[in-house]
């Protein structure tokens, strides 16, 4: 399946496939992608693969019908989400193809993040450098240092560190999005798609500029259980030893009022988030930033987080996932972003959504996919949806860029 839109500022074509065959479906998938965008100069090509996927016959796939010289940026995915098709089953694989009619797009790489997440930011800023009319970059990396055992958990990159590292030499007020890539729920090892090869542990950037806008909401989905703030009272890292001067599982036994949760890689209902609003009042969605639970550590006392940037004497509250929220965050969320583009007078051309891997219905434990939503809004006008199922989403949240858990980024391309 694909989706169509043609304009003076970009071509955009979307193509899914879901066989074993990757290199097949690789050609299949840019074919698909060429015919219906009315494709002739492939530019640039995002593209995203569930792990079971051969990620190397994927990519020659795609670069046969493309070309080895169109960059091709994207990598591992838990799923893949079209304007027609979504799937986190079998051997899921998407792209979404760009004719740059009137923007400019610079891409690059950076490899070895796992022995230095900022030095790594600030190389990738150094090497894409900013532009007065750049409008947006967008940011890949790889979640996974090193895959878990049967002792150990996994050891993960923090988004923090390279996004302080992009941000400490940037002149510019870009919007930064992006996400760490995940291919399965047993945190295997993931592979990229650098723009001219596969790697591994790398940070990709793609800098986006021209006659074009962006425009983009966070989806949440998460309330705070009981109201109550909590203090870290010793963290290490990614791993909180304390809360409140105790263990930090027999604090989350005493949540659960059992030690089931234990056995859970991540922890399917509880997250930590930090308000950065009022103490009081209301929860406003928009004021939280999540993190994920990992897990109880092997040592019986820590828990881990999916990102490091948490510290010592923080407060914060446990919350819990609510479906019914997140489904309505999505619809009210796009809705209102597909109308403040209208208002502005200008056209959608392309939307990009980065979704939490714990939102999915098997997940989450919902009757319907939360995408789907998102879905409805993109085929109701014609636009054409690139999607995926990531370990962090990131997007500007409460002042800067940051690494995201339990959300959904949707951006959205108009012209100007």
């Amino acid at each position: 399946m694909a989706n169509l839109v043609c304009g003076e500022t970009m071509k955009i074509g979307t193509g899914y496939a879901n066989a074993k065959d990757a290199l097949l479906s690789g050609r299949a998938v840019a074919e698909h992608a060429l015919r219906a965008g009315a494709i002739q100069m492939p530019g640039l090509a995002i593209a995203f693969c569930g792990g079971t996927v051969d990620h190397e016959a994927f990519y020659r796939g795609l670069q046969d019908v493309l070309g080895e010289e169109v960059p091709i940026l994207g990598g591992s995915a838990i799923g893949v989400i079209t304007g027609t098709d979504l799937s986190y089953s079998g051997y899921p694989m998407a792209a979404a193809v760009i004719e740059p009619e009137k923007m400019e797009l610079r891409v690059s790489a950076v490899e070895n993040i796992y022995k230095d997440g900022k030095l790594a930011g600030r190389n990738l800023t150094e090497k894409l450098s900013s532009r007065p009319d750049d409008r947006l970059l967008a940011v890949f990396y790889d979640s996974i240092r090193e895959h878990p055992s049967e002792t150990t958990p996994p050891i993960l990159n923090a988004s923090t560190p390279i996004l302080d590292g992009i941000c400490e030499l940037r002149t510019n007020e870009v919007p930064i999005i992006g996400a760490g890539l995940l291919g399965d729920y047993v945190f295997s090892c993931s592979k990229q798609f650098c723009g001219s090869h596969v790697g591994r542990q790398q940070l990709v950037g793609l800098m986006l500029g021209g006659e074009i806008d962006v425009y983009f909401r966070i989806m949440h989905g998460c309330t705070p259980l009981d109201g109550i703030y909590h203090h870290i009272t010793r963290i290490e890292g990614s791993v909180i030893y304390e809360i409140d001067g105790l263990p930090a599982v027999e604090v989350i036994d005493a949540k659960y009022h059992n030690r089931n949760w234990r056995s859970e890689h991540p922890l399917k209902l509880l997250s930590i988030g930090v308000n950065y609003g009022p103490r009081y009042g209301k929860p406003a969605e928009e004021n939280y930033v999540n993190r994920l639970i990992t897990g109880a550590m092997p040592d019986g006392v820590s828990i881990g987080l999916f990102e490091s940037d948490l510290s010592e004497g923080m407060e914060f509250q446990f919350m819990l996932r609510d479906s019914s929220v997140m489904i309505e965050s999505v619809k009210t969320n796009t809705r209102e972003l597909l109308q403040s583009i209208e208002s502005n007078g200008q056209k959608p051309s392309f939307g990009l959504y980065i979704d939490c891997a714990g939102r999915t219905a098997v997940q989450s434990a919902t009757l319907t996919e939360e995408a789907s939503e998102v879905q409805k809004f993109f085929v109701a006008g014609d636009i054409p949806l690139l999607g995926f199922y990531s370990g962090v989403e990131i997007a500007p949240l409460v002042g800067r860029s940051r690494g995201l858990d339990w959300t959904a980024v949707l951006a959205i391309f108009a012209e100007r």
